[in-house]
């Protein structure tokens, strides 16, 4: 594992030196306990004095469900020096929002807490707005593809032919076909760690048999579903309808369930990072509020394991799927959520991607398999009404790396 260090590790020594508690979430399996392990092995060699716990430990828990402040019958009490403490699953304790801020109160500067979380649905349900100021967010989802090359190769060669594809379209790559074969990869099994790390394609399809059955399980109890059956049947719909709108009443009618139970579901494979959803490009933003969003999913592995397909890219009947889910991948990757829409008239004209990097300015995304099937003049009355977000083709197959998927 030397090496095998994670974009976000950076970002967390850097968060050290401020007062706010670092809540780290994201879906199980993605490697939140690993990151805190990372970072204790950091501090442990510089002598920062820390500690290291797991809510899921039954002792711990009741312990610290009885009050916040016997949490120094398993460490240090910090006076007059910083201590740094690591929770591991921190969602399993009755009233986490108490916890921690009894303890950034009465102990903040002396005490700093790094947190991890398996779901967001505990995070939006348990962790209330009497954290507000006293915590960070930060959402750890499986491996990109720049980690995924570092954790599969560990070769800065690579790693660094790839950063230099995506910045100059110009740049032939004598590592374009090996960097290829691995995108090949990284399509079809996706970015779990443990995934990505296994050394045959047998024990990756075992790995990601046990995301989908036994940890997805966990993720269904924990937020108390009733129907599992309902629950696995829509997961599977959502698979096939990958970049497609997401049309609630018509999942309902399927399914022979009520609305609000769809709502629900959808909620919580969207707070346990399993989808996430994209809402449309307007200029008038109640429009926008109210228009069917598009669902994709946090991992192609995922969704490809849902589906049981596995065949090459280029032999998917979904191919085009595929690779819109990972552009949005991409995207999420280089700007927040919040900032990609995407673009439909009621006539069915469709832009995949719209992006802002300003107020009301940006760029536009078509995603294709072949760049080939780009006709500019399909999109005339997006690139006429906004000409502000200048549009742009990402495929698999293209001739030049500035249509390249690689390139973006």
């Amino acid at each position: 594992m030397q090496n095998k260090y994670r974009k976000i590790y950076q970002t967390l020594l850097d968060h050290l030196p401020r007062k706010e508690f670092a809540i780290i979430t994201g879906a199980r399996q993605t490697g939140k306990t690993t990151l805190i392990e990372q970072l204790k092995q950091e501090f442990d060699k510089v002598k920062q004095e820390n500690y290291m716990l797991s809510a899921e430990d039954p002792v711990l828990l009741k312990t610290l469900n009885e009050h916040p402040e016997n949490i120094f019958q398993f460490i240090p009490q910090p006076e007059n020096k910083r201590i740094i403490l690591f929770i591991d699953e921190i969602q399993y304790l009755e009233n986490p929002s108490n916890f921690l801020k009894l303890l950034f109160d009465k102990y903040k500067g002396n005490l700093k807490i790094y947190a991890t979380g398996s779901s967001a649905f505990y995070i939006d349900k348990k962790f209330n707005d009497s954290l507000a100021g006293r915590k960070r967010l930060f959402q750890l989802n499986t491996l990109n593809f720049e980690e995924f090359l570092n954790f599969k190769t560990g070769d800065k060669k690579i790693i660094n032919e790839l950063g230099i594809i995506r910045s100059d379209k110009n740049y032939i790559s004598l590592e374009r076909k090996k960097i290829e074969n691995y995108f090949r990869e990284f399509l079809t099994f996706g970015g779990y760690p443990a995934v990505v790390l296994a050394t045959s394609t047998e024990d990756k399809l075992l790995i990601l048999k046990e995301i989908w059955q036994s940890y997805l399980k966990r993720d269904i109890s924990d937020s108390r579903i009733k129907n599992e059956n309902k629950f696995y049947s829509l997961l599977k719909i959502l698979a096939h309808q990958s970049g497609n709108l997401l049309n609630i009443h018509e999942l309902a009618n399927t399914l022979q369930m009520s609305v609000t139970s769809v709502e629900n579901y959808i909620y919580v494979l969207r707070k346990s990072f399993h989808i996430s959803l994209v809402r449309p490009f307007y200029k008038n933003i109640r429009k926008e509020l109210t228009k069917m969003p598009k669902v994709y999913f946090n991992d192609l592995g995922f969704r490809n394991i849902i589906l049981n397909s596995f065949n090459p890219v280029q032999d998917k009947i979904d191919k085009g799927e595929i690779i819109e889910n990972y552009v949005f991948q991409r995207l999420v990757d280089l700007h927040e959520i919040d900032n990609l829409k995407y673009w439909r008239t009621t006539s069915g004209n469709e832009i995949d991607f719209v992006v802002s990097t300003s107020y009301e300015k940006g760029y536009a995304i078509e995603t294709k398999f072949n760049s080939a099937a780009f006709k500019e003049k399909k999109y005339q009355k997006f690139t006429e009404n906004y000409p502000a977000y200048p549009l742009s083709v990402r495929a698999y197959i293209s001739e030049s790396n500035e249509d390249n998927i690689l390139g973006l």
